[in-house]
């Protein structure tokens, strides 16, 4: 039974790409059914929020979310509150205990019963009728991977990103992804390029490739090709893309094959996002990686060798249950030494569920917080001089927006080697451009993690222009 009173929709999404995707759809399902969605949560008849349950600190920041909304239903025109997503399939109708207010709650397997979430009536007030998660109420069998068509997308026209699989079957010891998302499941390489060409069919330039492990694409499933005949497929078939970015690759498994795909194939950028978490061995047992710094080094080595000008980016955690000062200085050392292009660092989150939560000799928040900056501080060093190396190059660059605040005046864009959101920017200082726009700039200036360049030859490339 619908709720004719709501009408329109304010929707918040948090965490990472892999949840933006589910957004992204969600709205679009929503959006079908002839609800509005305003910018303003104050006007609106009802709020989706799509949680992060990763970390600790995400929680937090869901629950703040999640209260605010619930303090609307009191004292604004807002009727229902639905949380969906990792925080709600993590903890289930428990969170009704932190936070009453919530009308429904939607698990990550049945985003696509969202509209009867928002429009339905509930027949009563109890836990189950508040949870909406048919997969977990029948039993222990992992749903199909869902189909991530007919988004309403939040990114800007010119960006898009792709998830090739869902969950994650490694089994880290410090990590959640498998309690909430279960176990690895890969998309059929049809179904990824329906989905490749409706993003480019809708203005997007550039595609970034997503999933929690994406090395592993096409194991489960029998696509002998594997990650690299899904890269040569999509630069093969995909001409009206031209930049093609693969993130959240996994170490121990990253083949000599899918080194030379990304080597080879001329729309996939060089770059490459690979966590890497830590290089001291007996850390990564505790993990369980099932890597060496050995064999770390030896992929790097091979992947600067055989990719030249390959853009690497990693990130570390600091403090986990046991690590040494002789163990986190070995690590900041190797940051040091390597030179990362890019590299974020995560204090260690010991999460209920998990094996390294159990573990002895967990570090206290204030050496935490220390060994975090110490290793922030070693990569600033190494960023700062590589952008002062790039000081006269000539680079291509993606226009994303115009400058604010500081930057007003100017434009912002990304190089090959510069991902969306967690990357360092490129400020052009003169030309007249817009988003989406393609070009060949020279590096005039580095400014801490951001380089300035200016207009070598505009308008190589520009976005399509889609017509309807």
């Amino acid at each position: 039974m619908k709720d004719s009173s709501i009408q329109s929709i304010a929707f918040v999404s948090l965490g990472c790409p892999k949840n933006l995707v589910d957004s992204e759809r969600m709205l679009g399902l929503l959006t079908s059914d002839g609800l509005i969605v305003t910018p303003l949560v104050q006007d609106a008849d009802a709020i989706v929020i799509n949680t992060c349950g990763f970390l600790e600190a995400s929680k937090v920041e869901s629950m703040e979310e999640i209260r605010k909304a619930v303090q609307l239903k009191t004292t604004g025109r807002c009727k229902r509150v639905i949380v969906a997503g990792c925080l709600a399939q993590r903890y289930k109708t428990a969170l009704l205990t932190e936070e009453p207010g919530i009308d429904r709650l939607v698990g990550v397997f049945d985003r696509e019963h969202i509209v009867r979430a928002v429009r339905g009536k509930d027949a009563g007030r109890t836990g189950k009728d508040h949870w909406l998660g048919k997969y977990h109420e029948l039993g222990s069998r992992y749903a199909t991977l869902q189909n991530d068509v007919g988004r309403l997308r939040l990114t800007p026209r010119h960006y898009a990103y792709l998830r090739v699989s869902e969950g994650c079957s490694r089994g880290c010891s410090f990590c959640t992804i498998p309690a909430i998302r279960g176990p690895m499941r890969s998309k059929p390489i049809d179904r990824i390029m329906a989905e490749a060409r409706e993003l480019a069919d809708d203005g997007a330039v550039e595609i970034n490739l997503i999933g929690q492990d994406t090395t592993s694409y096409g194991v489960d499933i029998g696509y002998k090709e594997g990650l690299a005949g899904l890269l040569r497929t999509l630069d093969r078939r995909l001409g009206e893309v031209a930049w093609l970015r693969l993130m959240y690759a996994y170490p121990s498994c990253f083949s000599d094959e899918m080194i030379q795909a990304l080597a080879g194939c001329e729309r996939v950028v060089k770059y490459l996002d690979i966590p890497l978490q830590h290089i001291n061995d007996e850390v990564l047992r505790k993990m369980r990686r099932r890597v060496t710094r050995r064999q770390i080094e030896t992929l790097l080595e091979k992947l600067r060798r055989c990719v030249p000008g390959i853009a690497i980016r990693t990130t570390f955690i600091a403090g986990t249950p046991g690590e040494t000062k002789a163990q986190h200085r070995e690590l900041a050392r190797f940051v040091r030494d390597f030179g990362f292009d890019n590299l974020g660092v995560f204090a260690y989150s010991a999460e209920p569920g998990t094996a390294m939560a159990r573990m002895k000799g967990q570090v206290s928040a204030a050496v935490k917080k220390e060994r975090v900056e110490e290793l922030m501080l070693a990569q600033q060093a190494v960023a700062f001089a590589r952008g002062r190396e790039m000081v006269g190059k000539a680079i291509e660059v993606l226009v994303e927006r115009p400058g604010q605040g500081e930057q007003v005046g100017h434009w912002i864009a990304r190089s090959r080697g510069q991902a969306p959101e967690i990357d360092g920017l490129v400020i052009l200082q003169d030309g007249a451009w817009h988003a989406g726009q393609l070009a060949a700039v020279e590096v005039t200036d580095a400014r801490e993690y951001d380089l300035v360049a200016r207009a070598l030859i505009s308008n190589k490339r520009s976005l399509r222009v889609v017509h309807g």
